[in-house]
């Protein structure tokens, strides 16, 4: 059976230089509430050795961290149909108003897909013409077997859209 489920609110302050667009919680996630709650999701192991912050599990100090260093979260897809976590279980997509909110962040200056999936739906909401660089990065899901350190040199390249 397919659950109807929903993104969390966008996390993003009017300092976001940059935003890291994932496709949709996971079970896990949705169970936590929690952006990448999936203990082997790689996120924020990979954010906070690019960033040089002391790693911690308590999701309200990440979500500082992230602050502090003016990223932004959120999902391309606002709610779907889906069973269990996979994107490719993804049905009866609606999605989020990236546009609108990116209107209203003009600090924002890049836009990075957490996955294929995101990337490829960004890129039907937005056109592939953007005002805003649209960068692919590897998912950090566990399902995506690209090695960690090879995951960790590609996200390097939101550092260079931050301050």
């Amino acid at each position: 059976m397919q659950n109807r489920i929903s993104s969390f609110q966008p996390l993003i302050d009017a300092q976001s230089q940059i935003i890291i667009l994932g496709s949709i919680p996971g079970v896990k996630s949705l169970e936590k509430q929690q952006y990448y709650a999936h203990p082997q999701n790689k996120f924020w192991k990979i954010i906070f050795e690019l960033l040089n912050e002391e790693f911690t599990e308590d999701y309200i100090q990440r979500i500082q961290t992230l602050k502090k260093h003016h990223i932004a979260l959120w999902d391309v897809i606002d709610s779907c149909e889906r069973k269990g976590s996979l994107d490719s279980e993804i049905r009866n997509e609606e999605a989020n108003q990236i546009a609108e909110l990116l209107e209203e962040h003009p600090n924002v200056k890049a836009i990075f897909c957490n996955g294929g999936k995101s990337y490829k739906n960004l890129q039907k909401l937005l056109g592939k013409n953007y005002k805003l660089p649209v960068f692919l990065l590897p998912s950090t899901s566990p399902l995506h077997t690209v090695s960690f350190e090879k995951k960790l040199e590609e996200w390097k390249s939101i550092l260079e859209f931050l301050d």
